[in-house]
């Protein structure tokens, strides 16, 4: 029961709360790189009240500038996209923090996830598809469905570089069978800044 309510929302949120979500991520970043006060949040409809599991990515100038998220529904989804959009925008270990100059030069991306299932076998993953976890003790990586596909990678490509570049793993690692994959889908919305 609970996997068709979870499907139901992947190319399931409305238009009014795509832009709810981006209005979320707007005023959350713009708030911690001013200095300002956190903003006070509501959800718009039921849905945006569901636990789900959300990264927010930051480009600029088609660059990534920032990505970072839960793989897990622990939050409400519209908590979810405040807390996940300010720790792209300031607390992503590979960039400097954002600056305020360039707030009106990000390109907003939400990624609402499914719940992920674990994989008996690696050809279960459909990249472009899936998001692909792997994780073997202690140590874990993952990528968003788009990734695959960003980089144009096959199968085999993006199970090895998510062992070696994500998991701290040796690249075939994923082939071994104390190795756990899981796959989940993503709704993916973005927006570009004009």
């Amino acid at each position: 029961m609970g996997n068709l309510k979870n499907t139901e929302i992947v190319g399931g949120l409305s238009s009014e709360e795509k832009k709810e979500l981006f209005r979320i991520a707007h005023l959350s970043i713009e708030a911690e790189v001013r200095g300002l006060p956190k903003p006070k949040l509501a959800p718009l409809t039921p849905r945006l009240s569901e636990l789900r599991g959300v990264f927010v990515t930051l480009k600029e100038q088609r660059q990534l500038r920032g990505c970072i998220g839960y793989i897990e529904g622990i939050k409400p989804l519209y908590l979810a996209v405040a807390e996940m959009a300010v720790a792209a925008a300031v607390d992503d270990p590979r960039f400097p923090g954002v600056a305020e100059a360039e707030l009106p030069h990000l390109e907003y991306e939400i990624s609402v996830l499914t719940p992920k299932r674990q994989i008996g076998s690696p050809e279960e993953f459909i990249p472009g598809q899936h998001g692909i976890i792997v994780q073997r003790g202690g140590r874990s990586g993952v990528f968003l469905p788009q990734v695959a596909a960003e980089e144009g990678w096959n199968r085999e490509e993006t199970l090895n570089y998510l062992c070696a570049h994500k998991a701290g793993l040796p690249a075939g690692a994923w082939r071994e069978k104390e190795t756990k994959l899981f796959i989940f889908e993503a709704e993916v919305i973005e927006e570009n800044i004009k």
